[in-house]
């Protein structure tokens, strides 16, 4: 049997996630300052930004920077496990936030684990966590979603699928897709469904804008810079309760109030944030008159 952590050469060293501050310096915590300073390798996403904060810290890194991102993590797992297995500690960070959350690291963790190298984290800043908690929608349940699919398409078989997703849903985008994303959620989950975008996260133009997609869209369209994460409503904590007798009861008070049918439907579906075929399906059910304005 072999002990986790050990090679026939002796003592393995460990990788170590270690958490990097999303913008302010003064969130790194004292174990990484260590870290930095004694591991034998640090495999960071931009050896540049590394380079930068060791200097920003004051801290000497005086083992092997390597670059790991997305188009060389692959080529760098043998490389980086035949470090651990020589005894060097490997830190592992990304440009901010924790590695393997939406960011390399999750192939060389994966690799360590099946290799019986010990994995250990430094706990650090995460964009996820932090607009999840200062967002104010229920924080109880939730899931991250990453970045939603580029192309139009796919990103809409996305929304589609997570339509009635009950949990708060959290997601990364681009500046540059803002705008077409929020467009997006607006079309598939409807405009009033409530959302926060937290731009440049404890940094010095940190903005956190609440409002519902729509408000967020006309928001993104003036123009908008930085890194951004996305917090939206879940489906249950966006629906107002009822069932096909309310629907019916508010297509009835639409008519009356002199919209056509096809229009009341429409609404009352948005507003209890159904499809439209359920709201039409319970009025044919339920048969009513039109009803006409007095």
């Amino acid at each position: 049997m072999t002990v986790s952590g050990d090679s026939e050469l002796g003592p393995a060293g460990r990788l170590i996630v270690a958490g990097a501050p999303l913008g302010q310096v003064g969130d790194v915590s004292p174990r990484l300052r260590e870290a930095l300073g004694t591991a034998g390798v640090v495999a960071a996403e931009d050896t540049r930004r590394l380079r930068r904060l060791a200097a920003d810290l004051g801290v000497t890194v005086s083992g092997r920077i390597v670059s790991y991102y997305e188009a060389v993590e692959v080529a760098r797992v043998p490389g980086l496990l035949a470090a651990l297995g020589a005894g060097s500690d490997v830190v592992l960070i990304s440009d901010g936030g924790m590695p393997a959350v939406s960011d390399p690291g999750y192939r060389l963790v994966r690799a360590a684990v099946e290799a019986g190298y010990v994995v250990t984290s430094l706990p650090g800043p995460s964009a996820v966590t932090t607009a999840l908690a200062v967002s104010g929608l229920p924080s109880d349940r939730f899931c991250f979603e990453g970045f939603l699919p580029r192309a139009a398409q796919a990103r809409a078989q996305r929304l589609i699928a997570l339509r009635e997703e009950p949990r708060t849903m959290v997601f990364f985008e681009a500046p540059h897709r803002i705008a077409a994303t929020l467009e997006a959620m607006g079309t598939h989950w409807g405009p009033d469904r409530r959302a926060v975008a937290c731009r440049e996260l404890t940094k010095t133009y940190e903005e956190i804008v609440r409002g519902d997609l729509v408000e967020l869209h006309a928001w993104a369209c003036a123009g908008v810079r930085g890194e951004l994460t996305l917090v939206v409503a879940g489906w249950e904590a966006q629906r107002p309760a009822g069932d096909a007798i309310d629907f019916v009861a508010d297509v009835l008070a639409r008519e009356a109030a002199g919209t056509s049918r096809k229009d009341a439907i429409a609404e009352a579906a948005k507003h209890f944030g159904v499809p439209k075929r359920e709201v039409y399906d319970a009025v044919v059910a339920a048969k009513p008159p039109r009803a006409h304005p007095s």
